[in-house]
């Protein structure tokens, strides 16, 4: 039976179905350095361990995951600075189910969340929490910076207070991370990157992760504008990348947000068609940070909007293609591994 395509949601298994394409050099290792796990809360669509093992058992050899904090499953009640741990919990729990399972990828780190303006005290309080709930897997901490001044334009619209990067409090926050061994992972928009690059020089002990490209945003106020943006987004990146603390995910391009429609139509990306639209993201930041400081990502089960897990990796893989075997060892597997302790 054909089900006719008007009547397929998009980002759902039968939509994302629609693309089929064989995997390109299935033996390569990865490491899947971004990816998100929750239940039915806050309306989203659950996607537990059977959902990522179905995508990171699709044909490519996705051997770790990172999974990084997206506010599931906090505690209700307790103190408001110690909700974030019921995450942690949650994770653990299906981190250990897929070690037993043993029928999949194994979740091998933890990012979690904390408001890194509390006061010393009260910040390594809850990192020691995280460290204790975690059982052996948290690597640092996301306190995402991501504020737009028409968030109602935005699927996603980031809860990041005003001037967070300045703050003097969340400065010496993201200092005592690295000063414990600790990341820091941060997701904004292309209009906060000049921000994020003030961050990265004044916590120079830290190593900064910068998801998603810094977010090229190509909706609402931003439609339109994909070149202009380009422009400024490639100065931003080469200055961000002049700090040797940062390092860069590469991925999470396919989100609403950014603007390329995918998840607005009748059929997904092919993985063509990515390379086709982003590969110059990719390269410039390759030739910038150089690949032993980036990763690519995967984002899901936010990009799944867009495309499936499949054609997202082999997009990866057609465009590093250019790069040696030793330059591509290091974006799909070593330098998630060195930087989140795998």
């Amino acid at each position: 039976m054909v089900i006719p395509t008007a009547t397929i949601a998009p980002g759902s298994n039968a939509w994302l179905a629609q693309v089929s394409e064989a995997v390109i050099d299935p033996g390569r290792p990865i490491i899947d350095p971004h990816h998100h796990l929750w239940t039915d809360t806050l309306g989203r669509t659950p996607y537990l361990l059977a959902d990522l093992w179905a995508d990171t058992g699709a044909g490519h050899r996705i051997e770790k995951t990172v999974f990084i904090e997206c506010r599931a499953c906090y505690h209700e009640g307790g103190p408001e600075h110690l909700k974030p741990i019921g995450e942690t919990e949650f994770v653990a729990r299906i981190a250990r189910a897929a070690r037993d399972g043993g029928g999949g990828a194994l979740i091998a780190g933890f990012v979690g969340h904390a408001d890194l303006r509390l006061p010393d005290a009260t910040l390594r309080e809850v990192l020691a929490a995280h460290e204790a709930a975690a059982q052996g897997l948290f690597r640092g901490i996301r306190h995402a910076g991501a504020r737009d001044a028409n968030p109602e334009a935005l699927s996603i619209p980031g809860r990041g207070a005003e001037g967070l990067y300045a703050d003097a409090d969340f400065r010496r926050g993201v200092a005592l991370l690295g000063a414990l061994g600790y990341t820091y992972d941060t997701w904004h928009y292309h209009h906060q990157n000049a921000a994020f690059a003030d961050l990265a020089g004044a916590v120079p002990g830290t190593t900064l992760v910068l998801d998603h490209f810094g977010t090229p945003l190509g909706v609402g106020r931003y439609a339109g504008q994909r070149e202009a943006i380009f422009e400024a987004w490639r100065h931003d990146i080469a200055a961000i990348a002049q700090f040797p603390n940062v390092v860069a995910k590469l991925g999470g391009l396919a989100m609403p947000d950014n603007g390329f429609g995918w998840n607005l139509r009748d059929r997904p990306a092919s993985s063509d068609e990515l390379v086709a639209a982003q590969a110059r993201y990719y390269h410039h930041a390759i030739e910038c940070f150089g690949p032993s400081r980036c990763m690519f990502e995967s984002n899901f089960p936010v990009d799944k909007r867009s495309l499936s897990y499949t054609v997202y990796w082999n997009a990866m893989k057609s465009i590093a293609a250019r790069y040696s075997a030793d330059e591509q060892q290091a974006m799909f597997y070593d330098t998630a591994a060195r930087v989140y302790r795998l």
